[in-house]
């Protein structure tokens, strides 16, 4: 049996390198083998019986309803060129000096991670934009591609970051499997909320390296990091203003509310979108009466339901409650009026219908996998696979630490060939369960795991934030040094795994202060 289940991992892997789509590889190669199992009397037929069950979960999970929603908010960003906005005058700002423009564009990745944690959008946008002005005014072109590349991939440990909202589902099944392994059988859980919390310090503290990095360059080698603009070309500050405000606001809104418990992430989501959506209609249609004033409108609900019970459902309303409840009705009317507007605005600019479309086609794909990610997990443990790989680790010479250093260099060697959904789904719930075991803490082990993933999209040859810049890069830039930019900023990302081996509490404090989980 544990000769089949290498075989079916192994055929696995080898079937995504030839670049079979990943939904189909998972299923077909778990079916296979399923029979084949069968046939040689390996495999319980009852494995699979399981199996309309698993995906009726994934189809009923609230957490995973925030996938289409998040990546709706980047995909309506990208297109109502708010983040364009956003960096142009970021670049104007930081311009004026060495290696401005260089952290500029780390610091605009840093607000539109936290934004909608939406990697390709990112790194697209300023590819376009920021890309022909480094290399133009004298960039070093490695330093630009890295740059650039990195940033982009903030996204995936910022939160709010789909890579969380994935993992969280992921760890909280392995946590509750450990467990009940050892003999805990009211197992608590782990949510995405609190792995959004124990993401946030550590995704700043590598936004801070990658700026130092910026700086290093423009102190050591100032003519690879020159300034871009004149004294004369700065931007004003209504300008900074008017463009990091509607950002901010949208951040706060969404991961505020999620980090203060105000909201789930899927609730949180849902008001992003809301949000997105009248930011894109104010972008395409400066000052919208109708538009402004649903905003108004979704700040004043927010207010009336943190002082009053505008539930209708409940045996008795006061007359100041019913008043409330009124009034909220107005308010929602008016939202509705401003949501109606903006998606008219979309609409007549194309963008809507792009928007939908590309949500859509990537929403398809994520569940796809995760269908095909739960069959493999399924044949895997009919195989006694996970079983092989917890003898594996806990065997291993040098105790937990060697046996979390084991896992996180397979991740990282398997993120060279494959993206961060498949060994999201393929990977992280046969191993996690044997780490949880040992004892290590599922939020800091959830943030050690995304930041790994998040190499991934840098490390050759098939690093997605290497391919979206490929596409928009000018052919002065060769690829090899898009390659060569990008190491150092995945040694970054490793000394950051260093850190929080050294000191768990970066990521385990807010988590801490906020859910009182520790």
């Amino acid at each position: 049996m544990e000769i089949m289940a290498l075989s079916m991992f192994a055929a696995s892997c080898l079937m995504l390198l030839t670049g079979y789509p990943v939904a189909f590889t998972l299923s077909g190669v778990s079916f296979l083998f399923g029979l084949l199992g069968l046939f040689t009397g390996h495999f319980d037929f009852a494995f699979l019986i399981a199996l309309p069950q698993r995906i009726f979960g994934v189809m009923t999970n609230e957490v995973l309803v925030a996938v289409p929603l998040f990546i709706f908010m980047g995909t309506m960003l990208e297109r109502s060129k708010i983040a364009e906005e956003l960096l142009e005058n970021m670049g104007r700002l930081f311009g004026t000096m060495r290696g401005g423009l260089g952290i500029s564009v780390v610091i605009v990745g840093a607000l539109l991670a936290a934004s909608t944690g939406i990697v390709g959008a990112t790194v697209v946008t300023m590819g376009l934009l920021s890309l022909p002005t480094m290399l133009k005014r004298g960039y070093n072109p490695e330093l630009a591609a890295g740059t650039i590349s990195a940033a982009g991939t903030l996204g995936q440990i910022i939160p709010p970051s789909i890579v969380l909202i994935l993992l969280g589902d992921v760890v909280a099944n392995a946590y509750q499997k450990a467990q009940v392994e050892m003999g805990i059988f009211a197992p608590e859980t782990v949510s995405v909320g609190e792995l959004f919390a124990g993401a946030l310090i550590p995704g700043l503290m590598l936004v801070g390296l990658y700026i130092l990095y910026q700086i290093f360059w423009a102190i050591f080698r100032p003519e690879s990091s020159p300034a871009v603009l004149d004294e004369n070309e700065t931007v004003s500050l209504g300008q900074i203003i008017k463009s990091l405000l509607p950002p901010i606001v949208l951040i706060f809104a969404v991961l505020g509310s999620i980090l203060v418990g105000v909201a789930t992430p899927t609730e949180a989501a849902a008001v992003g979108a809301i949000g997105t959506i009248l930011l894109a209609g104010e972008q395409i249609k400066k000052g919208s009466k109708r538009v402004r004033l649903a905003a108004l409108a979704i700040f004043a609900l927010f207010v009336m339901a943190q002082n009053f019970d505008l539930r209708t459902g409940v045996d008795v309303i006061t007359f100041t409650n019913m008043i409330a409840i009124g009034v909220s009705l107005i308010f929602c009317g008016v939202i509705i009026l401003g949501l109606g507007t903006s998606l008219q605005h979309c609409w007549r600019q194309g963008i809507l219908n792009e928007v939908m479309q590309t949500t859509t086609r990537v929403t398809s794909m994520v569940f796809v996998i995760l269908i095909g990610a739960a069959l493999f997990s399924l044949v895997f443990r009919g195989l006694e696979g996970d079983e092989m790989v917890h003898e594996f680790l806990i065997n291993l010479p040098g105790g937990e630490m060697a046996v979390l250093a084991s896992v996180m260099l397979i991740m990282f060697l398997l993120g060279f060939f494959l993206d961060f959904i498949e060994i999201t789904f393929v990977v992280v719930p046969i191993v996690a369960p044997v780490l949880l075991v040992m004892g290590f803490d599922p939020v800091w082990l959830g943030v050690m795991m995304a930041i790994n993933l998040q190499t991934s999209f840098l490390t050759p040859p098939f690093g997605f934030a290497l391919f979206y810049l490929r596409g928009v890069a000018p052919d002065s830039l060769k690829t090899s040094q898009i390659y060569r930019g990008v190491i150092p900023f995945v040694i970054i990302q490793i000394l950051m795994l260093f850190i929080l081996v050294m000191f768990p509490e970066i990521s385990t404090w807010l988590p801490d202060k906020l859910f009182n989980k520790y």
